[in-house]
């Protein structure tokens, strides 16, 4: 990437108003795009039509078109950990899954897909019960990281589809108090357990399995239950996503509940899955294959539209100029949406673990910065929070506004109000308020030439902050899919544009690996390895 030639065009760019931009004709016309289900406004990026063609230029001479192809016909893309990446073949139809898997490898997938579709819809007709014959009323997913936003934020984006018969329940975090905070809504009996951990070792995934799987059991136990034998729940209770078969039948899984995990799929895009079984469970088998194809109709279209339409390489290109042009180390999500609420932390992981990267894939110290810092909440809550930064710190937050034109309540004015502040929220960071609007406002209201000198600097608002605006018509199965396939392509574009391996995550473990290390140091071990710092610290946690 030429990152010289970059910086030397964001050079006129510092110096203008995004608003100045509006002065050509149709601006918000030609900074747009429409898909069935998302539409893209960037007319408020500091960008115009010559600095977008030579980023589409950069585009071309990194054989980006060259790279889509590559992932979608599954070669080797991920090259540190020597696998493909082809999470996107799992929500494709039939005949392309046998185009590019094989027949045998696709024949296991399909295998797969109705093994999870029969689960739901005997967990729903009630040919799947508990150990006592009760329906079940809840599910408990386990899982952590991949195994756990993409469940997350799918659950709280279609609530509104959800089976109001059956709860369902995600942990991850390995503090106690949250699994005592979900385990005191169920009833063992009633309650479902999904393991996701494609290593069946995953430390918090474990302890908490553990954890749940004795609360069980002390349950049955204390309820005295004829039970051929205690196990018995979890062989009838428990379902397992994993690729170490023989840990998950150690544990107590049964054979027949087991679904299969491939080193091809990443944790961060394994929804489509057999990790999305709690999902599945939530909304349904027809809403579930909604949200696949709202993925794939995304995939069609960053696979086959000109650069200059597509809407992924299109906010690819955009968070390249804000991030290496103009300098902006952060990104804002402010999804307008009670229901996406979840979604911020969801591109945290998806973006930063992704592309927070320093070198190259082939494993060269990169000259230019990768991934921004990404950051949110639902709006309006951030307005009252973050948002006083964005207007009038002098650091300029690039922000992405997601909203639906129609909401699902029966609150309509609430919604107005909501979707008004919304597109008020762009504006306003974007147009900002200088001193002298700010001294003729206070001159009108009243204000005396003194008050208005007092105040007037505390009123002014930089303005000149670039953002895009994601809306759907209705927040639907098929407007989900689609969005997170949207945010998958743009990653994986920056990725290329960077230069670096969007699909490995090695930071990720050395977290592990010295977790390990304190915790055998708390347990009595040694380790002279650790800082004094840690020793000390691990020193006060015994004494407590």
């Amino acid at each position: 990437m030429n990152i010289q030639k970059l910086t030397s065009l964001a050079q006129v760019a510092k110096t203008r108003s995004i608003i100045s931009l509006f002065d050509h004709q149709d601006r918000a016309k030609n900074f747009s795009l429409s898909l069935p289900n998302l539409y893209l406004d960037y007319s408020k990026q500091n960008i115009n039509d010559v600095e977008l063609e030579q980023l589409i230029d950069l585009a071309q001479k990194v054989d980006l078109s060259a790279n889509i192809a590559r992932q979608f016909q599954g070669d080797m893309i991920n090259n540190t950990e020597e696998r493909s990446v082809l999470h996107t073949v799992l929500r494709a139809p039939k005949e392309i899954k046998q185009e590019v898997l094989g027949a045998a490898l696709a024949g296991e997938v399909e295998a797969a897909e109705q093994q999870m579709k029969k689960i739901v819809s005997d967990v729903q007709e009630g040919v799947l019960t508990g150990c006592t014959g009760k329906h079940f009323t809840d599910v408990l997913a386990i899982g952590i990281g991949g195994s756990y936003y993409g469940v997350k934020v799918s659950l709280s984006s279609l609530e509104h589809y959800r089976d109001p018969a059956l709860a369902v329940h995600v942990i991850a975090n390995v503090d106690g108090g949250a699994l005592e905070e979900k385990l005191k809504k169920l009833n063992y009996e009633t309650t479902l357990v999904v393991v996701i951990s494609k290593t069946f070792t995953t430390q918090e995934t474990m302890l908490n399995a553990k954890a749940v799987k004795q609360w069980m059991l002390s349950c049955v136990e204390e309820a005295d239950l004829k039970l051929n034998n205690l196990s018995s729940v979890i062989e009838q209770q428990w379902f397992a996503v994993s690729s170490n078969i023989e840990a998950t039948k150690s544990f107590g899984i049964s054979i027949k509940n087991i679904l299969p995990m491939w080193d091809w799929v990443g944790g961060r895009f394994s929804i489509w899955s057999a990790v999305g079984l709690p999902l599945a469970l939530a909304i349904g088998n027809d809403n579930f294959s909604k949200l696949k194809q709202g993925a794939y109709e995304m995939d069609i279209h960053f696979k086959s539209a000109d650069f200059k339409d597509n809407m992924p390489v299109i906010m690819a290109l955009l968070g390249i100029w804000n991030r290496n042009a103009l300098e902006y180390p952060t990104l804002a999500i402010l999804p307008y949406a009670h229901s996406l609420r979840a979604l911020p932390g969801y591109l945290q992981q998806t973006d930063m673990e992704s592309n927070g990267k320093s070198v190259s894939k082939s494993g060269e110290k990169l000259p230019w910065l990768t991934a921004p810092v990404v950051f949110g909440q639902e709006g309006t809550n951030g307005q009252h929070a973050f948002m006083q930064l964005m207007h009038q710190s002098d650091d300029i937050i690039p922000t992405d506004f997601i909203v639906a034109l129609k909401g699902r309540s029966q609150y309509t004015e609430n919604h107005k109000v909501l979707v008004a502040n919304c597109f008020a929220q762009s504006e306003a960071l974007m147009q900002g308020k200088t001193i002298e609007q700010v001294k003729t406002e206070l001159l009108a209201s009243g204000c005396t030439s003194k008050e208005v000198k007092r105040l007037a600097p505390h009123k002014t608002m930089k303005g000149n902050t670039p953002s895009n605006t994601l809306v759907m018509e209705t927040l639907t199965p098929e407007a989900m899919g689609s969005l997170l396939a949207l945010y998958e392509h743009k990653i994986f574009v920056q990725g290329v544009m960077w230069q670096v391996n969007s699909f490995d995550q090695w930071g990720v473990e050395l977290g592990k690996q010295l977790g390990s290390k304190v915790l055998s140091v708390m347990n009595g071990g040694e380790d002279d390895m650790l800082s004094a710092s840690s020793k000390s610290l691990i020193e006060r946690f015994r004494n407590s």
